[in-house]
């Protein structure tokens, strides 16, 4: 048999038009800082450590429709992103750059879409 090798989940990579732009904005949003950075390619890390997040510029980049529809782009995977405060989370969000989505599925969520369009959700603890 074969030894399983280990795994470790270093980094989510998130596609977009501009990888500079959205590292940007994901750094104000969750207050970590640039840990690498190529002319395509930015890397966060929570200065606790964890999983970071990349972002890597991609020309062809379309963005997700959500909530999904037949024959359009789909989301691949969304980020959720607990807070202590939803109403002043999405206030902050949206003032560096989210906007709210129209549809809004739950009252103890929101769903915000990040200057890319990427889908992502801001929960209570």
């Amino acid at each position: 048999m074969t030894r399983k090798p280990r795994f470790s989940l270093a980094t989510i990579v998130l596609d977009c038009p501009d990888a500079h732009q959205l590292a940007g904005f994901y750094g104000r949003l969750l207050g970590w800082g640039v840990t690498a950075s190529e002319p395509d390619w930015v890397l966060l890390r929570c200065p606790d450590g964890g999983t970071g997040l990349s972002f890597q510029s991609e020309p062809g980049y379309r963005p997700p429709v959500w909530p999904e529809l037949p024959d359009e782009q789909q989301k691949i995977l969304h980020l959720d992103i607990r807070v202590d405060d939803l109403d002043e989370a999405e206030r902050y969000a949206v003032a560096h750059g989210a906007v709210r989505a129209e549809h809004q599925p739950q009252d103890d969520v929101r769903v915000l879409y990040d200057p890319a369009g990427h889908p992502f959700c801001l929960f209570l603890n």
